[in-house]
């Protein structure tokens, strides 16, 4: 003879509160410890700001220079650009050594900045 034992099954909600109180239902008490928890995690340095504020000469010599530069970039444009087709050739502009070649692409204008010898190239398509 079989005897058949029954138990009551019982349960329990699960329910999910979220411990951030930022992702909404977090306990507002955990948000002290979850930054203090974060700060001390934090192993990256805060960038070093530079100061915004220059002396007043400074910053008239670096407008003076932008204007003159801004002058003689136009003045190279408009010899090169504004009459006819382009012209290949070398340039000084201040500081900057400018160099202007035909290539299979386009025009490639290469600037070098003489005083450190960083270097930017320009390549204009064909057709503009």
């Amino acid at each position: 003879m079989l005897l058949g034992v029954t138990h009551a099954a019982q349960a329990q909600d699960m329910v999910y509160q979220p411990k951030n109180p930022a992702f909404g239902g977090g306990n507002p008490f955990n948000y002290s410890w979850l930054q203090a928890s974060a700060t001390a995690q934090n192993t990256i340095p805060e960038p070093v700001e530079a100061s915004t504020t220059q002396d007043p000469l400074t910053q008239f010599a670096a407008n003076l220079n932008q204007q003159v530069l801004s002058q003689l970039t136009n003045r190279l444009i408009a010899s090169q650009f504004g009459t006819g087709a382009i012209r290949p050739g070398s340039y000084t502009v201040g500081g900057y050594q400018v160099q202007v070649t035909q290539g299979a692409s386009g025009v490639i204008v290469q600037v070098t900045d003489t005083g450190t010898g960083n270097q930017t190239t320009i390549t204009i398509p064909n057709g503009l």
